[in-house]
């Protein structure tokens, strides 16, 4: 097999590189799953990428450690999904071991084995939604909610408040799973650095999308548009992200590090390198990472996955090339750097203040509903959806979800929110008795989380 070229000559001259954090690194291929055998989301994804690594001697830097991943169980992904009909039928093994090895990457940081990690695995996630019917967009599980879940299970902030965390996504494709999950979750804010979705699936992510009824601005998209370079994605961390995060003050970060963004990828339009890569983890400084997207397998992901290591250890990455980069590869017209300025100060201010109301919905009954059709495109299958949440003053309210499928019937889903006060506990609790004594549904499914 042809290896990779050397992206980093300074690690290879002979000079000793240590840490200046340390970092955890939990790889896994997943070498026998794939959607099909010629589809981006293959075997062979991450092959140069471990052959990358070792080449550069990234593990024999002191400081940088490899890690295997431990395996999530069912009740895992159960404690956060609504798996219909069962958690069996929407996931297999790999899913499994890709949620585990977040939730081994967690374990490192939260354990303080490490200063950071990098959950290095597939298959992806971030477009699977609070219920899951199957496969779209390449995502049957959320790994990073899988994991921020296991955290709050196993490390509940010591003083007994909400563990505050802020979820960064800078996939190429608007994380709509991840949104999805923790609409109305004011503990989490939600950020989305993505290509426009009116010009690239899943067709979602625009400012107006910015949370539930009890936790307005802590979903915050910034659409980018196509052809965005390093300029543009460095800008709109240092001038938007940063500044959310620091006001918002969240316990932990978590990046979901898709690199389906790097100017050579098939599947999108933007013009983001691997050493750009690289600067916006050094910026950002996540306390986890953790692979989503990113399909050009020879000429992105071996470096890209290299810079990210190198930046999270705190290691020089300036040398990094891509053995087909040039200036041009990563240049920005004037005018799509105006237009990022606009976008970045629009969602800012969306943060600091937003409506009184979502954009999405409306209010019947004491509750703040929508209407959706969800298309799993992988599967090929629709979804009904009816969801509401209760509107509470004194918590962020319980949430009821009618869901149908081409493959399931209707069927009620609860969830009773962490921190939950006791009149929607109550509420939630009547509603799965009445559900399940009425005959009306095929599955009747409640999460508690206060539950262990």
């Amino acid at each position: 097999m042809n290896m990779p070229a050397h992206a980093f000559p300074k690690l290879l001259s002979g000079e000793k590189a240590v840490a200046a954090g340390r970092l955890g690194v939990v790889f896994f291929p997943a070498f026998d799953w794939a959607i099909s055998a010629t589809h981006p989301e293959r075997e062979e994804r991450l092959l140069y990428t471990r052959d990358q690594l070792q080449e550069e001697g990234v593990f024999d830097i002191p400081g940088i450690s490899e890690y295997r991943p431990e395996f999530a169980t069912p009740a895992d992904l159960a404690r956060t999904h609504f798996c219909l009909p069962d958690v069996a039928a929407v996931s297999t093994d790999s899913h499994l071991a890709a949620a585990g090895a977040a939730i081994t990457a967690a374990r490192l940081v939260m354990e303080k084995k490490e200063d950071r990690a990098f959950s290095l695995a597939r298959p992806p996630g971030h477009h699977a939604m609070r219920v899951v019917h199957g496969n779209r967009g390449f995502c049957n599980i959320n790994n990073e909610a899988v994991m921020l879940e296991h955290i709050r299970d196993r490390w509940p902030h010591p003083d007994g408040r909400p563990l505050r965390t802020a979820i960064v996504d800078t996939d190429v494709h608007h994380g709509d799973g991840t949104q999805d999950i923790f609409w109305n979750d004011p503990h989490t804010l939600f950020i989305s650095l993505h290509q426009d979705g009116r010009t690239l699936y899943p067709g979602s992510g625009f400012l107006q999308e910015y949370g539930g009824p009890g936790a307005l601005g802590r979903t915050i998209n910034i659409p980018l548009p196509p052809e965005t370079s390093d300029e543009g994605y460095l800008y709109a961390v240092e001038k938007a992200v940063l500044p959310m995060l620091a006001e918002f003050k969240p316990d932990i970060v978590i990046n979901s590090a898709g690199q389906d963004n790097h100017f050579t990828d098939p599947l999108a339009n933007m013009r983001l390198s691997a050493r750009g890569y690289a600067a916006l983890n050094s910026l950002l400084r996540p306390d986890i990472a953790v692979l989503e997207g990113g399909y050009a397998i020879r000429g992105a992901l071996p470096y890209v996955n290299t810079g990210i290591c190198l930046a999270l250890a705190g290691l020089p990455y300036e040398d990094i090339r891509e053995p087909d980069w040039k200036p041009s590869f990563v240049r920005q017209r004037p005018e799509t750097g105006r237009h990022i300025a606009d976008v970045c100060e629009k969602a800012l201010r969306l943060f600091r203040n937003p409506p009184a109301r979502p954009a999405e919905g409306q209010e019947e009954d004491g509750y703040w509903v929508r209407h959706r059709h969800i298309f799993y495109d992988t599967d090929m299958l629709g979804e009904n959806q009816f969801e509401g949440w209760r509107l509470c003053r004194d918590c962020s309210g319980l949430g009821r979800i009618e869901t149908s499928s081409d493959r399931v019937k209707r069927s009620l889903c609860l969830l009773i929110p962490r921190h939950s006060c006791p009149a929607c506990r109550k509420a939630g609790t009547l509603l799965a008795e009445r559900g399940r004594k009425g005959g009306r549904y095929a599955h009747v499914l409640v999460l508690d989380g206060d539950m262990p």
